[in-house]
């Protein structure tokens, strides 16, 4: 084999094993995804059945501000239980060898920003529950209500602030060290995203 021959057999046979080292760290980087994902859906679920069965007793026991403040925890933990529910099954079916590593960090960052923009929602939830709280005040006939529902968007807030903020720390975290290993350096720019090589 003359040298020309073995230089070419050597480039392709160095840029398959760079190509399959990479496609190995981004499928673990995209399965760690998966399981941080799952995990806090997990907690989000666990919550919101929590919520559920505690609502019903509590609106079928309870009279007054407390029969309010269960009903709007079992409602509002109906749709909380409904996005766990989807988002588990999405994670669920997501093929990680399908993905190339634009399309995993996009999903990331996607996820990150979402979960900033509910952290801000959630301050207006709270926000809301002190104005119910105060409008109790103010309206006799609606007190336990306003009071009740007041309540429990604090309390419901309070939690999904803590969670929100929590989870995008996470992901957040583990995005920097997964591209380390992936052999990229990514910025986030305002007309999307770039990725690099590093040799």
């Amino acid at each position: 084999m003359d040298k020309k021959k073995l230089l070419i057999l050597t480039v392709v046979i160095f840029s398959f094993s760079v190509l399959a080292s990479g496609q190995g760290s981004l499928n673990t980087f995209c399965l760690e995804s998966k399981k941080l994902n799952a995990n806090g859906m997990y907690v989000l679920g666990g919550w919101a059945l929590a919520n559920i069965a505690y609502g019903a007793y509590g609106w079928a026991n309870y009279t007054g501000q407390l029969k309010y403040f269960s009903q709007m925890n079992l409602f509002w933990n109906t749709v909380n239980l409904a996005i766990a529910g989807f988002s588990l099954y999405g994670t669920g079916q997501l093929d990680c060898s399908a993905l190339s590593v634009a399309d995993a960090l996009t999903r990331q960052m996607k996820t990150e920003k979402v979960l900033l923009i509910n952290a801000g929602l959630d301050v207006a939830y709270i926000g809301s529950g002190f104005l119910l709280r105060y409008l109790s005040t103010r309206y006799d006939s609606r007190s336990d209500l306003l009071k009740g529902y007041g309540n429990s968007l604090i309390l419901q807030g309070a939690f999904l602030l803590v969670f929100d903020l929590s989870f995008w720390q996470v992901l957040n975290h583990h995005r920097p060290e997964s591209l380390t290993s992936l052999g990229f350096s990514a910025s986030q720019q305002f007309n999307g995203i770039y990725a690099s090589f590093k040799f």
